[in-house]
């Protein structure tokens, strides 16, 4: 039996956290990895004891629901609060990071971007993580470990 690459694990990982998601719009997971190993995880969802989207509906501000804090943002969130630094660590997530993720990305410390699809690739965004130095790069979870598609029917 052949592994699968570090990188589909890791993606299959977020893939896996997205399905916690409580947003009824999209569902996203982030995976932060340091040294080949897992140090936080996240999924867009409300703030802990706060009303989801899947029980009260989306709060839609200007198109964008502002009752969600984004995987990327949860999993960095996670390291803050338990003092796991970020530092030269790498994001694996579901959909390419929104603007405000891109730059919590680049204030971390974070210096890959793996994602798995696109979605709305805010051109600044881009150009923030070439500026900063952030290797951005798309890696589609294709290894069939898990049928994420059954689990959401």
């Amino acid at each position: 039996m052949k592994r699968i690459s570090w990188d589909q694990y890791f993606m299959a990982q977020s893939h896996l956290l997205a399905l916690r998601s409580t947003c009824t719009r999209l569902a996203v997971g982030a995976t932060i990895v340091r040294d080949k190993r897992i140090i936080a995880g996240g999924y867009n969802g409300s703030i802990a004891g706060g009303d989801h989207c899947i029980d009260k509906g989306c709060y839609v501000i200007d198109n964008h629901c502002v009752r969600t804090i984004h995987a990327e943002m949860n999993a960095i969130l996670q390291c803050a609060k338990f003092g796991v630094p970020t530092a030269g660590a790498e994001i694996y997530v579901t959909h390419f990071p929104c603007l405000q993720c891109c730059k919590a990305i680049i204030q971390a410390g974070i210096k890959t971007v793996y994602y798995a699809e696109d979605y709305k690739n805010h051109p600044y965004a881009i150009e923030l993580f070439e500026q900063a130095g952030v290797n951005v790069e798309k890696v589609e979870l294709t290894d069939p470990v898990i049928d994420f598609r059954k689990m959401n029917a």
